[in-house]
């Protein structure tokens, strides 16, 4: 079911699926992803079985701004502070050591973790009433194309997917990655 991402009901209506632990299709400026909880395994076991994509692949949280980085990231050095004081809101995803015992699942297991705060307004207005990071890969199965429209989104994984429609991508490629966790050791 596509929804209008401008009325602020779809708005809440998907962030009560997210905290509910289903799944909601959103746009950001680069494509559309499929979120879940990214605190919750059992969520984000919802977007590997969704997609066909093997659970030992990181996913990106998207997190509402850089104060949501602490919840997920043990540290933050001071120049991914700044990467993302320059480039946040915007299409950058900063990998940070993971907390303990935090987003396992949808850090792959791994003990970094992908970050990003997206710049399209619906994404910004769907995580802040999310209230907790979203994991959320691009809204496609494995090893496809990702979709740039919500109409793409429905396609791929049919009515009962709820999707907030923000309109077309503007760039229409993933975002840019800076390994930072590496590059901080």
């Amino acid at each position: 079911m596509i929804l209008p991402g401008t009325d602020p009901q779809a708005i809440d209506e998907a962030a009560r699926r997210i905290q509910a632990g289903g799944l909601v299709g959103f746009p950001t400026e680069t494509v559309y992803g499929l979120g879940a909880d990214a605190s919750s395994d059992t969520a984000v076991a919802g977007i590997f079985a969704a997609k066909g994509r093997p659970a030992t692949h990181p996913l990106i949280v998207h997190v509402a701004d850089a104060a949501q980085v602490n919840d997920y990231a043990s540290s933050v050095p001071p120049f991914a502070a700044r990467l993302m004081q320059a480039f946040w809101p915007g299409p950058l995803t900063v990998i940070l050591p993971r907390r303990d015992g935090v987003a396992a699942a949808a850090a792959g297991g791994q003990n970094s973790i992908g970050l990003r705060c997206p710049a399209h307004p619906v994404a910004l207005a769907f995580l802040k009433a999310c209230n907790t990071g979203v994991a959320g890969p691009s809204a496609n199965r494995f090893g496809r194309v990702s979709p740039t429209t919500a109409e793409h989104v429905a396609g791929e994984f049919g009515d009962d997917l709820l999707v907030l429609d923000g309109g077309p991508c503007a760039v229409g490629i993933g975002s840019a990655t800076s390994s930072i966790a590496h590059a901080a050791s």
